[in-house]
């Protein structure tokens, strides 16, 4: 990995009755993270982490930053600190250990299983020059969540995909919108940013439940209503139609997540939206709010039983 490089590797599902969801990402060169930002971006193996959040009632929100020691990878394989994901056969089984962030203290222990519909080969460069790359490994997918606690125990839709970049997020963009949502014969996902030099990116595809990918007809742009930080917020939705958040997922100064309803080629959707105002996060001010929510614990190591 080079110097200011990074890559994630993101899940997310929603339950089948849509009233909670969970996400985890997990970084080498955490793109979030105050740390690698404060470090001067030089050694992304030393600011790796897997961020888990939990929505609905009792959801929590776990993102620790370490570094290297707590770092093992293999063919099939990533883990940092006491959790992991592993690729075994046709599934990904995500093992999660962590430590929320304040106020919603606590650990958070169980198992999350993604089992992709069919894996795609789809990869799209984000900027001219490749230095951005989204991956969408597996856009149709199942979802079953066993952690601890009641009510944590569930199925659902899922998503799994990649992103992989050799600069700062913050260097090249400005702002972006993303979303997957699931339809009857696959799913679609939607790419919208604005590059720091101007241009745009406006992307959509269709993937069906055997990974074939195609390009769709772009629908419209559709204003949905600003987030709890008042970020901007849109998606795509067939025309005269008004998508509307349906679950509140995250929402910090310059980034939210959300379930939200949209309509594509007359068909009602509820899938995962995420807005990133970049300008916000090149902010002074940001650094030290993140720091609150995601500590650094540079010195574990697998000699540690639970995460400190």
């Amino acid at each position: 990995m080079p110097p200011n490089g990074y890559a994630w590797w993101y899940v997310d599902g929603i339950s089948d009755c849509g009233r909670r969801a969970v996400s985890v990402i997990a970084f080498i060169g955490s793109v979030f993270s105050p740390w690698y930002r404060w470090s001067g971006r030089r050694d992304p193996d030393n600011h790796v982490c897997i961020n888990v959040v939990t929505y609905g009632p009792g959801g929590r929100f776990c993102m620790t930053d370490r570094g290297r020691r707590a770092l093992r990878q293999t063919q099939n394989g990533f883990t940092v600190g006491p959790s992991s994901l592993r690729w075994c056969g046709t599934r990904l089984e995500i093992e999660v250990n962590e430590r929320a962030a304040p106020p919603q203290i606590g650990r958070l222990v169980g198992r999350i299983v993604v089992k992709p519909v069919a894996l795609t080969g789809v990869e799209l460069p984000l900027t001219g020059d490749g230095a951005h790359v989204w991956r969408p490994f597996a856009p149709v997918a199942d979802i079953d969540v066993d952690l601890e606690g009641t009510g944590w125990q569930w199925s659902g839709h899922g998503y799994f995909d990649a992103n992989f970049g050799v600069r700062a997020l913050e260097e090249d963009f400005s702002y972006w919108t993303w979303g997957r949502y699931p339809l009857s014969g696959g799913a679609a996902c939607f790419y919208d940013a604005v590059r720091m030099d101007g241009s745009v990116l406006a992307q959509a595809l269709r993937f069906d439940r055997s990974g074939a990918a195609e390009v769709m007809d772009l629908p419209p742009r559709a204003r949905l209503a600003r987030s709890l930080w008042a970020v901007r917020r849109e998606t795509r939705a067939d025309e005269g139609y008004r998508p509307r958040q349906v679950l509140g997922m995250l929402d910090a100064p310059f980034y939210t997540r959300s379930a939200v309803q949209t309509c594509l080629e007359g068909e009602e959707t509820v899938g995962v939206h995420e807005a990133l105002d970049l300008r916000r996060f090149r902010s002074p001010l940001i650094k030290p709010m993140l720091a609150v929510r995601v500590p650094r614990r540079a010195r574990w190591t697998f000699r540690d039983a639970v995460p400190v």
